[in-house]
């Protein structure tokens, strides 16, 4: 492939890096109006990061040929990786982190895993907590549909790029005629549903710092915290109730926030499928749960079981990661039954990562299709999704995204035990790097700090294979790709 085949996507990557280095700004005016020393790691980075964007924009502006569906997915990817390394900078200068840490921390805030390596959050430059907090909330709903509605300039194929990157396996419907129309109502959605998130908090006693940060967590479906303890820190059931609902709230497919608004009528989330099953799993994990710490008396009375069992439920099933008990130190299977859950994830088109209700609904009605078929095996039974029939296509995606979900999760794992000698640690970080949630167990149970520098650039990779979930990057690991 010649260098005028990349034109077009080094224009799209240096456009973006030009873009979302504003995102520099709010941390430096942090910095400077309350001199914590770290103004200059953002006005450096502020500075790297336009003059790369420019540096790959400017030769490549008068690029036109048109993007094709596969150059979609070299997009996504090319976009993502360089936005994760442009985020690490500052840990870099602000905090002499080593170029592993700061990789690591930079990944899992934009890819909205939530994992930290970092300890001593409370001490840490006012700006440095900020930009944590708002890495995770950039990453949120995606770079690439942000810079589809921003930037409309670049004449960028919106569509391609959007299935490549939106998550589900169902990303034919658009909400509005143009995608660019498209990933603006969603942006909307977003931003209000965090400005109602953080009065809430606010309201709830946390100061307008952690109220706006916190929430900048919640709605991305996240996990980082301006504190070590995480929202425990608040001591508040309060505060852990809000937290509670506007997770749910956010792990909904921001289509359906969407119609509900336009239509005015909450008729659109009794009626989906997805939805349905969602609910029915949250409450299913918490009454297990609860039941779990009341019976090994964990704790003194049955409503801080169902209150800490509901939240800690909610905060793994959505994938964010939030905490408000040490849960490694849990008995039994506890810790490992909330790992394992994390992989079902929230819904389809909300910011939550795991394998996605939508998909467990597919595979439940397909199986029950299956022992059909044994019984009456000239019947002919189609695979519906609301009142709609779905093509073998969209069965045949989800059947090869769980053969290779399990396949990576399998050859990562073995990666890892061979790295760090302990297979809870191994199987863990794995889980929770490749579902983006940020707990784990074992070495990495309070910190991800112990773990080598081999594994944690390991597990960057896994949290963008699973943020991009697994098609969008592997393709680009076959040669077929390449020769076309």
């Amino acid at each position: 492939m010649r260098y005028s085949a990349y034109a077009p996507v080094l224009r799209i990557v240096g456009a973006l890096l030009i873009f979302i280095s504003i995102g520099f700004v709010p941390p430096l005016i942090f910095a400077l109006v309350n001199q914590d020393g770290a103004a200059g790691a953002f006005a450096i980075s502020l500075l790297v990061v336009v003059a790369a964007g420019l540096g790959l924009f400017l030769p490549t502006r008068s690029a036109q040929r048109d993007l094709r569906i596969s150059d979609g997915f070299l997009v996504v990817v090319a976009c993502w990786a360089a936005v994760c390394l442009a985020g690490a900078i500052p840990f870099l200068i602000g905090l002499q982190a080593s170029l592993a840490d700061a990789v690591f921390e930079s990944t899992s805030g934009i890819t909205t895993t939530g994992a930290t390596v970092f300890t001593g959050l409370a001490e840490m430059p006012i700006s440095i907590r900020w930009y944590r907090q708002q890495l995770q909330w950039m990453g949120g709903l995606g770079i690439i549909i942000l810079a589809v509605a921003i930037l409309p300039m670049l004449r960028v194929g919106g569509m391609q790029v959007y299935k490549a990157e939106a998550t589900g396996p169902v990303k034919e419907s658009r909400l509005t005629p143009r995608i660019a129309e498209t990933a603006k109502a969603l942006w909307v959605i977003y931003i209000g549903l965090t400005v109602v998130c953080a009065a809430a908090y606010w309201a709830a006693g946390m100061s307008l710092f952690d109220a706006f940060t916190h929430s900048f967590s919640t709605v991305a479906t996240a996990g980082f915290s301006t504190h070590d303890n995480s929202v425990g820190y608040f001591e508040s059931a309060l505060i852990d109730w809000l937290v509670v609902f506007f997770l749910f709230v956010s792990s909904i497919n921001f289509a359906l926030h969407f119609l509900a608004l336009r239509r005015g009528s909450a008729q659109i989330y009794l009626k989906d499928p997805e939805l349905k099953l969602f609910a029915i799993i949250l409450l299913g994990v918490s009454a297990l749960v609860t039941i779990l710490l009341w019976r090994q008396q964990v704790y003194d009375n049955v409503w801080d079981s169902i209150r800490y069992a509901t939240f800690q439920a909610v905060s793994f099933t959505t994938t964010t990661g939030f905490a408000t008990a040490e849960v490694y130190l849990w008995p039994g299977t506890l810790p490992l039954l909330l790992i394992l859950v994390s992989a079902l994830g929230g819904c389809a088109g909300a910011t939550t990562g795991g394998f996605k209700i939508v998909r467990v609904y597919l595979l439940t009605k397909q199986g029950l299709r299956e022992l059909q078929r044994l019984v009456h095996p000239r019947s002919v039974v189609p695979l519906k999704l609301g009142g709609r029939t779905l093509d073998n296509e969209v069965a045949n995606a989800v059947w090869g995204f769980v053969s290779l979900y399990i396949l990576c999760i399998v050859v990562l794992t073995l990666i890892v035990s061979g790295i760090e000698q302990d297979l809870v640690t191994a199987v863990s970080v794995v889980f929770s790097a490749m579902n983006n949630l940020g707990p784990a167990l074992g070495e990495a149970g309070a910190n991800w700090g112990p773990l080598s520098d081999s594994t944690k650039l390991l597990m960057s990779f896994a949290m963008l294979l699973g943020r991009l979930e697994i098609f969008t990057v592997l393709v680009l690991l076959t040669p077929n790709y390449w020769r076309h």
